[in-house]
């Protein structure tokens, strides 16, 4: 009986969707996480009778046939490429993504990755890094004897010394920018690496090449919507008791064929 192993693949597919659901609630207060979504996709259809073929007993022709159906497959998984919220910190080096983009980054490998968390750090040797203590590219290093620092939209970060003393210019915050956002891999961390599917990233000043901006003292919220999350929870517990109650059907009727005499 097919019913068994198609509403098997349907509960399969319900609990990847709660794993999903259950990883957007564990990051609702992550900085700059967007929200993932399980999609699916029907399985291969066995053809008993296809569409358009003559009928033997009379010649017609069928309008429909007959497909039967073999379960559900997960398809993919994918960002939801939403702006969060910006909530203000007053932190000096606390910057916030305005629009598309990402910050770049700087692996112990040498490998880049990139990344829209902008709770950036000094390290013990003045340089900017992230809270895993990975540096940006390009390395902008903080003298010690800076005073004050400023960020402006365009990722220029400028340090303030002595009284009097003009600000100076410290470095460049870039962006980088990618034609499929969706297709980036995420490592953990807030960290994602450019695959083939994401295509090469396009590094850029905040601001240019339809890039977003920079804002200094503020954080960008997680993406999630718990209103949504709960709702869409709610679904696929429901869907799951369903599939469950198809295999506990298929069950009776098996264990009614075996009874017969």
């Amino acid at each position: 009986m097919r019913a068994l192993k198609i509403a098997a693949t349907g509960m399969a597919a319900q609990q990847m969707r709660v794993e999903t659901i259950s990883n957007n609630l564990s990051n609702m207060s992550t900085t700059g996480y967007n929200a993932r979504r399980a999609d699916f996709a029907d399985l291969h259809y066995q053809q008993l009778a296809r569409a358009g073929t003559i009928n033997s007993a009379d010649g017609t022709v069928l309008p429909t046939g007959i497909q039967l159906g073999l379960g559900v497959r997960p398809a993919a998984v994918s960002m939801q490429l939403a702006q969060g919220a910006l909530s203000q910190t007053g932190g000096d080096l606390d910057v916030a993504i305005e629009g598309k983009g990402y910050l770049e980054v700087t692996l112990p490998s040498g490998q880049a990755a990139f990344t829209r968390d902008g709770a950036l750090k000094r390290n013990g040797e003045g340089l900017i890094v992230t809270s895993d203590g990975y540096p940006v590219a390009p390395e902008v290093v903080i003298p010690p004897d800076t005073r004050s620092i400023a960020i402006n939209p365009n990722g220029e970060i400028y340090g303030y010394f002595d009284a009097g003393t003009p600000a100076q210019l410290l470095g460049q915050l870039n962006m980088a920018g990618f034609s499929n956002p969706k297709g980036l891999e995420a490592i953990g961390s807030n960290l994602f690496t450019e695959t083939e599917a994401s295509g090469p990233a396009n590094v850029s000043t905040p601001g240019l090449d339809g890039l977003g901006t920079v804002r200094q003292g503020y954080l960008e919220d997680s993406s999630v919507d718990a209103v949504r999350e709960i709702t869409e929870l709610i679904e696929a517990q429901r869907g799951y008791e369903l599939n469950a109650k198809v295999i506990s059907a298929a069950d009776q009727m098996l264990g009614a064929t075996t009874q017969i005499r």
